[in-house]
């Protein structure tokens, strides 16, 4: 095998090339600074500095704040029109097909006795009662 030799590093040629790299990174590169809290963190209060006068005037409340916590908080189905999830279109849709109306006799069929089944509900109530004196 023929050894092929390296060529010396070109420092000028090594410099061109990082350059250019961090160029194309900071041409696609956006920078994030709208920060905010996170919702689903557990917030612990901290109490100001002893001697600071921006805490002893009445505190000013942050709506966005309050209103990211809050949306946090909701159920998935008052954040969301559609699931999110496979696991969230189990029981997405909770309000029922048919209403339920007791008084529609097409879908309410009441438990109904005849005298027979009153008697012989008396007869065993009775039977019960005798053996559980005993």
């Amino acid at each position: 095998m023929a050894k092929v030799e390296k060529e010396p590093l070109n420092f000028v040629h090594q410099n061109a090339i990082l350059c250019e790299t961090i160029n194309k990174e900071t041409r696609h590169q956006k920078l994030y600074t709208d920060y905010s809290v996170n919702p689903f963190k557990k917030i612990h209060t901290i109490s100001g500095k002893p001697n600071s006068l921006h805490d002893t005037e009445d505190g000013e409340e942050d709506t966005h704040f309050k209103q990211v916590i809050a949306r946090a908080h909701q159920e998935p189905v008052l954040k969301y029109t559609n699931p999110q999830t496979e696991a969230q279109e189990i029981g997405w849709i909770t309000k029922p097909l048919i209403n339920s109306d007791r008084n529609d006799r097409r879908l309410h069929f009441p438990r109904q006795n005849s005298a027979i089944t009153k008697y012989m509900d008396a007869a065993w109530r009775i039977k019960e009662q005798t053996e559980n004196l005993n």
